[in-house]
């Protein structure tokens, strides 16, 4: 899933990086240049809504794009209420992305 939305994002023009976890993306100082994070709820290690919450505290303005395949509600409760600018469900259509690209101003 990973490398298939990389992929996706630079055939729509993005600059893409992957990162396996969230302390990955943390170590690789890659906030100081990001301009929109897509992350999984649900990661190794940090979870997407805690990753957005770290942020947070690093008063971070990178706009976050969420996606799951988890169906709980008061998971995606969370996931808005944690500020991410778009929740996606999998399976997602290039649309959909699109859409919440731009609902983050990117592009």
């Amino acid at each position: 899933m990973l490398e298939a939305l990389a992929g996706l994002l630079r055939s729509f023009g993005f600059a893409a990086e992957t990162y396996s976890s969230a302390e990955d993306f943390i170590r690789s100082g890659s906030c100081e240049t990001s301009r929109c994070i897509i992350t999984d709820i649900q990661m190794p290690g940090f979870s997407g809504i805690e990753l957005k919450h770290w942020l947070d505290t690093r008063s971070s303005a990178i706009p976050v794009i969420m996606i799951t395949a988890r169906a709980e509600t008061h998971l995606h409760a969370q996931a808005l209420a944690s500020g991410t600018v778009c929740l996606l469900k999998k399976p997602f259509k290039a649309d959909a992305l699109l859409n919440c690209l731009k609902q983050a101003k990117v592009g």
